[in-house]
């Protein structure tokens, strides 16, 4: 067995710290929207840290937001196979899905994601437009629920968990989310309308136990 030589670690550390400052600076790059010196930073991390996710899906973000569609779908897979436990690769790939009418391949993708990181709101937002896309929406309703288990003031969120209350029936727990929001936003104009349906289908509900 080979022992580590001092200057191997020292090597390994300079590395690691040129490999973190080069995925860094690439974030910051795309945070300003300069991809093309956001992907040269990312590819020269990748070369310096190859078995790291991190600069391939950054590189698949780029490729997204430059209209390359088929080369982000291949090194976010590519950034699943290194790391299988990277959410955002597959919430990356499920946006190339939904982008292209991929419903069902987006949803199962956006599950996949949530399923490895809970708190991941991006996906969870995809997960409900996909849902409103193909009409489904119990499995939409357990993590929206679970996110705001954690997040209980995040309004976004639980206007959709409404949203998808009211569509399922449940109109008094959808009436208790609307007005959760309108507690935080009373000029709300979409929550308000919402509740103007949720007490109309409550007052035809009661008229007709009534009858």
């Amino acid at each position: 067995m080979r022992l580590v030589q001092r200057n191997d670690l020292d090597e390994h550390c300079h590395q690691r710290r040129t490999y973190e400052e080069l995925k860094e600076m690439g974030d910051c790059h795309v945070a300003v929207e300069n991809y093309s010196e956001a992907e040269r930073c990312y590819r020269q991390a990748a070369v310096l840290a190859p078995n790291e996710a991190g600069p391939f899906v950054g590189l698949g973000v780029v490729a997204m937001q430059t209209d390359r569609h088929d080369e982000a779908m291949r090194v976010f897979q590519t950034a699943s196979m290194i790391s299988p436990d990277c959410s955002e690769a597959y919430s990356g790939m499920a946006m190339i899905h939904q982008e292209r009418g991929k419903f069902p391949q987006a949803f199962e993708m956006y599950l996949h994601c949530l399923e490895l990181d809970s708190n991941n709101l991006m996906a969870l937002l995809g997960l409900f437009q996909t849902s409103c896309q193909m009409g489904t929406f119990s499995k939409i309703i357990h993590y929206l629920e679970r996110y705001l288990d954690t997040h209980p003031s995040d309004h976004s969120v639980l206007f959709c968990l409404a949203t998808l209350y009211a569509r399922e029936g449940h109109l008094i727990q959808a009436k208790q989310a609307v007005l959760a929001v309108l507690a935080g936003d009373t000029n709300k104009l979409e929550a308000r309308q919402l509740l103007e349906d949720i007490d109309a289908k409550l007052d035809r509900n009661r008229m007709q136990e009534v009858a």
